[in-house]
């Protein structure tokens, strides 16, 4: 694998109640829940990972699920969309379960040739699912409900809207590595041809548009995949010499991080595949029991008395 930027590692939301975020990601849209974690900064609110079975990078969403949490609003600033690839005549499906479900949803439309069908989740996280050009062959999780002929196979796209794109452009093209592939209107789609899924980065450049505010219903941040730590810290050179300030790197037990803010004010990190998400239990128990990082072990029994109960 190339020392470059493989494209969307994970991709990290706001959420405002730990059960009700659960129960819409592994029922209503069918993802697995990877790792059951806490927030390393703050160890009484959880933080869950959803993905494909064994929690490929280009699957991950994770959220810090801040109990009572005030809603966010998207704005300039942001990563404001996330998209999700789908199977080709998928979208009739998931209108009828979104009907099902009572989850807001707008009619189809289409973008750079692709149809897709927009919605929110119970936070008003906004999202979408896509019909790539190109047939995605990766492996999707299946549940009783959701067969692999319409379930999501991870990441397409994630949309970032800016006042100018100007900056985050010059960072994407000569640091990470994408290259400017279509436009449409105000919305600039840059691709990496390193990876065939989780491959584009989509501006949005709205110049009169207000700033967001980063709460609930609101992306965090989002992560760029590089294979391992040499490679990150290669990255983090580059970085450096771009005058941008950058993060020292930091261990999230399940890969190693470099954290900076881009020119248009979005939080970028870019993220190892080491170790994996099977460094602390088997493949078919990702997920089932709460996993704490080391330092906060010695006080499991307070944390669980904190932490919401999911059931």
């Amino acid at each position: 694998m190339e020392s470059r930027i493989l494209g969307i590692h994970h991709i990290t939301a706001i959420a405002g109640n730990a059960k009700r975020n659960y129960e819409f990601y592994t029922q209503v849209l069918g993802l697995r829940m990877v790792k059951k974690t806490v927030n390393f900064d703050d160890p009484g609110t959880y933080h869950f990972y959803y993905g494909d079975e064994v929690g490929s990078p280009g699957t991950i969403l994770t959220f810090f699920p801040w109990e009572g949490i005030s809603s966010g609003k998207n704005g300039t600033g942001m990563a404001t969309e996330i998209g999700y690839s789908v199977p080709d005549k998928s979208l009739e499906f998931w209108m009828e379960r979104f009907k099902k479900h009572n989850v807001k949803y707008n009619a189809p439309g289409e973008r750079f040739g692709e149809q897709y069908l927009s919605f929110q989740d119970p936070d008003g996280l906004r999202l979408a699912l896509i019909i790539p050009k190109s047939k995605d062959e990766r492996k999707a999780w299946e549940t009783n409900e959701i067969n692999s002929s319409v379930a999501t196979k991870g990441f397409h796209n994630i949309t970032l809207t800016l006042r100018d794109r100007t900056g985050t452009a010059t960072v994407l093209t000569e640091i990470l590595g994408y290259k400017l592939t279509g436009q449409e209107g105000n919305l600039y789609r840059y691709t990496t041809d390193a990876v065939e899924n989780a491959s584009i980065i989509d501006i949005l450049e709205a110049p009169f548009e207000g700033r967001g505010n980063n709460a609930g219903g609101t992306i965090h941040h989002i992560a760029f995949r590089v294979k391992d730590e040499e490679t990150l810290m290669a990255y983090r050179e580059k970085v450096v010499q771009y005058t941008l300030g950058i993060t020292e790197k930091i261990d999230r037990n399940y890969f190693f991080s470099l954290y900076f803010r881009e020119p248009g004010g979005v939080l970028f990190e870019i993220a190892t595949d080491n170790p994996g998400f099977g460094i602390d239990e088997p493949v078919s128990e990702l997920g089932k029991s709460l996993k704490l990082p080391p330092q906060y072990e010695s006080n499991r029994k307070q944390i669980e008395q904190i932490l919401p109960a999911l059931n």
